[in-house]
């Protein structure tokens, strides 16, 4: 894990000296660095800080320099399968036993096409001198963020948003349509930024840069690349056993030490269960344990750290010292995002037990079908009458329901049912929605609301006569899951959290091969109902039966309570830095603020909470409204 800054300036540096690259470094919300390094030409300036994980000597250091000089490279991630590629890379003298070094020997080989190869996840850039030209890639899920601005004569990229800012060469200000995206989403969506002309490389592309050219192109899609699978249900329950298993064994080469986060839930139990397998020494497990009982989940990741003798962290907190590590925590966002405190938590609490690497369950929810969309929307399809009647018809019910339950639920009923469709894309829209657009359209002067980037996003995806018409019902909702929320909320939050406390997360459940045969799957296999059913079958042998099916928890903790009391001044004083930008309607935030104080079913503490995160952030970084 580590961070990477870079500019290429196409007709050459001129103005921009190595102080904006080491100001850029300095940014980094790395809580240390084991090594940190600066690369300057007369086109490019290379900045990194380096977490070593892989070959801890001070060889790999960065930026890296081939061994004709030809090439350098600044590299953040981890490639699981370098030491098979190195045995394809005969022709090139190694010295280091790096990842890093396999990378930029891959490129030299093979030149764009070598993410291709690249098993792992990955934000890099490649400078050859030679041909004057740049190389910029991403890893097919995003697990590694990576930001440019590009502009006539340069292109300035960062794995953080904060670098960029404080470069100098940009303005500060926020862009307007991502300001309504984050409203609806408490997020941004790739390939924008809240930041006006801040972009976001999508996962599985690459930039080509020439003085002369700019190519920008995708290497891959989920929506494109998945495998038809087997019809036998126990080939199948087989070949996702082995998948995983893999994927989870090839994130355990390190040189450092690592652990896992456990929630006492299906995904993490299974996780601890392989590594416990794949391991001859104790696993350290992370769990957080709230003192209220209530809250606790405790019990069930005891049951399965004793279950495999796994060296286990009992996180002990009280809901008070939860509430005060909120303000810490809010200043490690490199970009808002509406949740990620839990995050901070368990990275934070990792680092001191001396791990570096840690394992997460992200995207089994995903994947396997465990969130409740998999069965709303199924569902809500299944009801085709109601398509047969014209769309001024059907929005009636949605109105009458609205009005008599008022709640956020039926606000997203009403909105269904106003579609033209009832396909996938036209639906899911609405699903992670957190203030729906007749809210939206109160606290925003703006005359027309821009188009839902959700439903842009899934229609181009999953859409009717694009590739990903040809995936079953479900594994389509997981494109929709991977491409909005986990990308832009889930992944985000866990790489901001982790990084700010030095910590490299891996998610095994978003490896590329269990992704591509997963989505395959046909849906009578994968049915949402009992929850998670094929994961749960696929490993039967690791699973503890008090853990089988139970009820999901998370956390569950009493921010309406806290902002209404202990935080009131907090929210108050972030909502106003909201206020003052420009097309903001002051009084309808009010209005809203006045509304969860009262308690409107339709604005409880998630609807709010994340305007208190953008305030906090736009003053933080002294941003323009």
């Amino acid at each position: 894990m580590c961070g990477i800054n870079g500019i290429y300036q196409f007709s050459g540096l001129k103005s921009i000296e190595k102080e904006v690259i080491s100001k850029m470094n300095q940014t980094m919300v790395l809580g240390g660095s084991d090594a940190e390094g600066i690369y300057k030409d007369d086109y490019v300036l290379f900045g990194h800080k380096r977490l070593s994980i892989l070959d801890v000597s001070k060889k790999p250091n960065q930026p890296f320099c081939c061994n004709n000089n030809r090439y350098v490279i600044i590299f953040n991630g981890t490639i699981y399968n370098f030491k098979a590629l190195k045995n394809q890379l005969s022709d090139y003298d190694f010295n280091t036993e790096s990842d890093t070094e396999v990378v930029l020997a891959a490129y030299i080989k093979w030149g764009k096409k070598c993410v291709n190869h690249f098993d792992g996840v990955f934000a890099f850039s490649i400078w050859d001198k030679q041909e004057k030209s740049m190389y910029i890639a991403r890893d097919r899920m995003g697990v590694k963020p990576l930001y440019y601005v590009l502009d006539h004569d340069k292109i300035i990229f960062s794995s953080s948003v904060k670098s960029i800012l404080n470069s100098g060469l940009i303005t500060r200000k926020l862009r307007k349509e991502s300001v309504v995206d984050y409203f609806r989403f408490q997020t941004v969506h790739a390939p924008y930024t809240i930041v006006e002309d801040v972009y976001s490389l999508m996962p599985a592309q690459y930039l080509y840069f020439t003085e002369e050219k700019q190519e920008l192109e995708t290497y891959w899609s989920p929506s494109k690349t998945f495998i038809y699978p087997d019809n036998d249900v126990s080939v199948v329950h087989n070949k996702i056993s082995d998948l995983l298993s893999t994927s989870v064994e090839k994130r355990m080469v390190n040189d450092v030490p690592f652990g896992t986060f456990l929630s006492g839930g299906v995904d993490s139990a299974i996780m601890v269960g392989l590594m416990a397998k794949k391991h001859n020494q104790k696993i350290d497990t992370f769990s957080v344990v709230f003192k209220d009982n209530e809250l606790s989940e405790g019990n069930y990741a005891n049951q399965i750290a004793e279950q495999y003798a796994t060296n286990h962290h009992e996180i002990e907190l009280s809901v008070d010292q939860f509430k005060d590590m909120i303000p810490t925590a809010m200043k490690l966002y490199d970009h808002p995002n509406g949740e990620g405190l839990d995050s901070y938590i368990m990275s934070n609490k990792s680092v001191e037990a001396d791990v570096k690497v840690a394992f997460s369950s992200l995207g089994g929810d995903e994947l396997f079908t465990g969130d409740p969309v998999f069965n709303q929307i199924p569902q809500l399809q299944a009801k085709k009458w109601l398509a047969s009647f014209p769309n001024y018809a059907r929005k009636y019910p949605g109105i009458i329901n609205h009005f008599i339950k008022g709640t956020v639920e039926s606000s997203k009923i009403k909105a269904i049912l106003k579609q033209e469709y009832f396909d996938s894309e036209y639906i899911y829209q609405f699903s992670r929605q957190t203030l729906m657009d007749d809210q939206v359209s109160r606290l925003i002067n703006i005359p027309k609301l821009p188009l839902n980037r959700v439903f842009e996003i899934t229609h181009d995806l999953i859409g009717y006569n694009t590739d990903g018409w040809a995936l079953p019902t479900l594994s389509r909702l997981s494109v929709a899951e991977f491409s909005t929320y986990m990308q832009n909320t889930a992944l985000r939050h866990v790489d901001q959290m982790s990084v700010a406390n030095n910590l490299d997360v891996r998610v095994p459940f978003l490896d590329h091969h269990l992704v591509e045969y997963t989505l395959g799957i046909k849906d009578k296999f994968k049915k949402p109902t009992p929850q998670k059913s094929l994961l749960i079958d696929s490993f039967k042998d690791i699973i503890p039966e008090s853990i089988d099916n139970r009820p999901k928890k998370g956390f569950v903790l009493p921010y309406e309570k806290w902002m209404k009391g202990e935080l009131k001044s907090f929210c108050e004083e972030n909502l106003n830095e909201i206020k003052n930008i420009a097309y903001i309607n002051s009084k309808g935030v009010d209005k809203l603020w006045k509304a969860f104080e009262k308690g409107n079913k339709r604005v409880g503490w998630s609807r709010v909470w994340h305007l208190v995160i953008l305030g906090h952030w736009i003053k933080e970084n002294n941003i323009e409204g």
